[in-house]
């Protein structure tokens, strides 16, 4: 995949074309992923509120290497995550998906495949947010409390499965673009510096399932600097759930 192509592919964008003009009703939530509207139309769906928590978070997961990695690092700096799990990764590797809810962490829906709910009818949105958190619940025994759609597109879809399963929705404050092909822990930091400071949800990934090969290292390599920056600016490290309800 081109560095456009995954860029393209893990932006908050509306994709446009004749088949989508005749579910205009299934877009249309949809723009509330570019920023700008986020913050004026629904400023709790990004994940930014006042107090001092941050919530660090991780997509596409999980992943038979990058995530145990992150869990013995995650234990070691004392940071509790959040890791939105696509459905068919926790069926293939549900030893994985396990231990990141006993350590403590909070596992939630990021759907079954890393489809465009955009692209999907809206009952089938539902019924696959629905397998992968009755599969979450019967692999981890916990429920899950949040979702996330792939890419960041809400959908009516995405507003049903919510309403049908008990969910609430949660994109991000800002991101750290981690997927490229050329990330780094640098670059890693410089996107998600505005973010890097109490109140401020943060998306970051535990798995190249979508992205580029071996993209988590990087992740993983900006990981701690991230913890550093964020306790040095007086946040407090908290899960996603928590945080929404401090």
């Amino acid at each position: 995949m081109t560095r456009l192509a995954t860029a393209m592919a893990h932006a908050p964008v509306v994709l446009a074309g004749a088949g989508l003009l005749a579910s205009a009703g299934h877009a249309v939530p949809a723009v509330t992923t570019w920023p700008w509207l986020r913050r004026t139309v629904s400023a709790s769906l990004h994940g930014e509120r006042d107090g001092t928590t941050v919530a660090v978070t991780f997509d596409d997961g999980p992943h038979p290497e990058a995530t145990p990695l992150l869990l013995d690092l995650l234990r070691d700096l004392d940071v509790p995550a959040t890791f939105f799990v696509l459905g068919q990764n926790v069926a293939r590797w549900p030893d994985v998906a396990r231990r990141i809810a006993g350590e403590g962490h909070e596992v939630a829906v990021h759907g079954w495949t890393h489809r465009n709910h955009l692209r999907l009818a809206p009952s089938t949105v539902v019924a696959e947010d629905r397998r992968t958190a009755a599969l979450v619940t019967d692999v981890c025994g916990v429920r899950p409390r949040l979702a996330r759609p792939p890419y960041g597109v809400v959908t009516a879809g995405d507003l049903a499965a919510a309403r049908a399963i008990g969910l609430r929705l949660l994109l991000w404050t800002a991101w750290g673009r981690d997927w490229e092909e050329r990330a780094t822990p640098a670059t890693i930091l410089g996107r998600l510096d505005p973010g890097l400071r109490a109140g401020s949800t943060l998306l970051l990934h535990d798995s190249d399932c979508t992205s580029a090969p071996n993209s988590w290292r990087a992740t993983l390599a900006a990981v701690p600097e991230v913890v550093r920056r964020v306790r040095a600016a007086g946040g407090d490290l908290v899960t996603a759930s928590t945080h929404l309800a401090g």
